[in-house]
């Protein structure tokens, strides 16, 4: 089994560890009405679109989510939140070097002694669910139930259904796949964007993501025999009966949508594998980005 088999099948172990460490996790987290800004890269920003989407839907306040190298941290915040695996990420660093220094800080991070988390004023360390695989699995999704729960939002229903993504037979019409687009809604829209790049790091396979009513507007194009929609979110009938008429395989929403994630993760790497790729260590990427 590869790492990142073993790795996604651990999500269960991470997810209560960090709920158990919510109340110590809390301080560090921004506070109901804080104005605050999110920072990620590949990954982390798109945990940071869920994020920033759901917090603002769940009125604890603004919140914008940006990739580092984009990051408009000019702008007043109370509260600038990093997200970040290794610590070592260069837009990241580059990114907090140039916020107001009266910004409060707060990186999340799975290595306490990281140059991001020194640069921060508060850290959130998830040494638990680092990895050994260059694709994030279980770090993203662990750090997300972190910051879900810390919303309030409930997470009981991510947590049952995890069993499910981690143990159901996968899809052997998304196997055969030759392309395949997900779909998200509202928050959902960074999980769709992060199921496609698991896809597209493990397998190198062609992917795409769209919000789930951007999807008619122009890529419902590709759709067709010999590919898939697969959607994290419930989609209206209409748009349902349009991708089916493509005849292209559709999946609709069945889980938890972070647990839908998970699923995919299991089909990068069984994807990853039909095709004699190492799931582990994907061609030209590695575990941080450092530029010279």
């Amino acid at each position: 089994m590869s790492l990142t088999s073993q790795e996604i099948a651990s999500q269960p172990q991470c997810w209560d560890d960090v709920l158990d460490q919510l109340s110590a996790h809390a301080p560090a987290l921004p506070a109901k009405g804080e104005h605050v800004a999110v920072i990620g890269c590949g990954t982390s920003w798109f945990m940071a679109q869920a994020y920033a989407h759901l917090r603002e839907d769940s009125g604890h306040g603004p919140t914008d989510a940006f990739p580092a190298s984009a990051a408009r941290l000019h702008r007043r915040y109370d509260r600038i939140i990093a997200l970040t695996r290794s610590g070592t990420t260069t837009e990241i660093l580059t990114a907090l070097a140039s916020a107001d220094p009266t910004t409060r800080i707060t990186t999340i991070t799975a290595v306490a002694d990281s140059p991001a988390a020194k640069a921060a004023h508060d850290v959130v360390v998830l040494a638990g669910a680092d990895e050994q695989s260059v694709v994030q699995t279980r770090y993203p999704t662990t750090q997300l139930i972190l910051l879900l729960a810390h919303l309030g939002h409930s997470v009981e229903q991510a947590r049952q259904d995890l069993v499910t993504a981690l143990e159901a037979p996968l899809d052997p019409e998304l196997l055969r796949a030759e392309q395949i687009t997900f779909l998200g809604d509202g928050w959902h829209a960074g999980l769709a964007h992060e199921a496609a790049l698991k896809v597209r790091e493990a397998a190198a396979r062609w992917t795409e993501s769209y919000l789930v009513m951007e999807y008619r507007h122009g890529p419902i194009a590709v759709a067709g025999p010999g590919r898939a929609v697969w959607s994290l979110s419930p989609l209206p009938a209409e748009l349902a009966d349009r991708v089916e008429a493509t005849g292209a395989h559709l999946r609709r929403a069945q889980l938890d949508p972070v647990a839908e994630l998970v699923l995919a993760q299991r089909v990068a790497v069984r994807l990853a594998e039909d095709a004699g790729r190492d799931p582990d260590r994907p061609a030209h990427l590695t575990r941080s980005v450092v530029l010279a």
